[in-house]
């Protein structure tokens, strides 16, 4: 038999360098499962851009509209056309009401009343801001701090020099003062921002959650909503904070007039301007409403665009009730209920013209489906 002798080769041996470990293999190949920084990260095209650009839009015309809003309105408050009263019937009153409208004619309108209780019952009744009378041993100026508080402030630094001048200490006689509980006269303005504020986010959240629902219950909705946010708005000003002590239920009636329409243009705005609804409502009815609503300067201290949009808009109508409801009680508030009925009324009709013309886009683009399945099916 014969043998044969198998030797077996072992592969050669690779030398060790001194200091040098074992190296793992590098590159892709050598962990598959880990993702490159490319993968995880794709650069982003231009349709990307795009889309950041439009929603970064949207707080850019925020910020720009509060700064041109505020400041336009807030940020230069001077008298134009403040109606004032001097107290008196001589000749020497005439003269000096006549010197008191040359001196700036743009800031006041001067008249004169035949006496104090004539002064008194005008600022009552809101036909003039103040009244300037001159006695023997000083000076009355009559003003009203429950109908604008600002107004009041400004006058005083009006007439404190002309009474100086005269050689009289001037005195302040407040007609119609503001709450204890709201020393600035300002509280029911801060309750109209409150209002304003949950009324345009309501109108976002029902447009956003009940897309699928019918106009009807859309409104209903934001009736419903409206009447909480009212409710929680007056039992705030009154028995948390005591600011309105009086007329909580006419506060809370108009309340809900304001912000049902509010909720009302907002849902039918929604089917428009869909992700844009909300700042249009932030423009209406923050941007254009606090600054011309007269709660922090008056009409007679704004510039003249911001005063003439007080002639209309629903927060100035809304203000003009509430205060005729706590601080100037049997006077009539007629006018301005009737605006705040008429921004309803166009809300409404807004809604149900913006719900007809979404049925009809629907009902086109559904017919342009259905035509286009048909002619597939002949090609094929």
């Amino acid at each position: 038999m014969t043998t044969t002798d198998l030797t077996l080769h072992r592969p050669p041996e690779q030398p060790e360098h001194p200091g040098h470990g074992h190296r793992a293999p590098s590159g892709p190949s050598a962990h598959p499962h880990v993702a490159t920084p490319d993968a995880r990260r794709p650069r982003p095209d231009a349709a990307a851009w795009r889309s950041l650009a439009l929603h970064v839009l949207i707080p850019l015309f925020l910020a720009t509209g509060m700064a041109l809003a505020y400041l336009g309105a807030f940020g230069h408050p001077s008298p134009h056309h403040v109606p004032v009263a001097v107290v008196g019937t001589s000749a020497q009153t005439e003269v000096f009401a006549q010197q008191l409208n040359d001196a700036d004619p743009d800031a006041l309108d001067v008249r004169t009343v035949a006496d104090a209780d004539a002064a008194r019952r005008l600022i009552t009744e809101r036909e003039i801001s103040g009244a300037f009378e001159v006695g023997a041993s000083d000076a009355t100026l009559y003003v009203s701090s429950a109908a604008s508080d600002t107004t009041a402030g400004v006058l005083q630094k009006v007439f404190g020099p002309v009474a100086y001048r005269l050689g009289l200490p001037l005195q302040v006689d407040d007609v119609v003062p503001s709450g204890e509980g709201d020393p600035t006269g300002q509280g029911l303005f801060f309750l109209l921002v409150a209002l304003s504020v949950g009324a345009y986010a309501s109108a976002a959240a029902i447009s956003a959650a009940s897309a699928r629902m019918g106009l009807g219950r859309r409104l209903l909705a934001g009736v419903v909503t409206a009447a909480v946010i009212a409710a929680i708005g007056t039992v705030v000003v009154g028995p948390v904070y005591g600011i309105v002590t009086n007329g909580l239920w006419g506060v809370a009636l108009v309340s809900w007039l304001y912000v049902t329409a509010v909720v009302v243009i907002g849902i039918g705005l929604h089917p428009l301007l869909r992700h844009w609804t909300t700042p249009a409502l932030t423009m209406l009815f923050v941007m254009l409403n606090f600054t011309s609503s007269g709660g922090v300067f008056s009409a007679q201290l704004v510039p003249p665009f911001f005063g003439a949009l007080g002639a209309f808009w629903n927060g100035s109508a809304w203000l003009r009730a509430t205060q005729t409801l706590v601080y100037f009680p049997g006077q009539g508030w007629g006018r301005a209920g009737l605006t705040l009925a008429l921004w309803l009324a166009a809300g409404l009709a807004l809604a149900g013209l913006t719900h007809l013309w979404s049925v009809r886009r629907t009902r086109l683009a559904n017919e342009r489906v259905t035509v286009r399945e048909d002619e597939e099916g002949i090609a094929a």
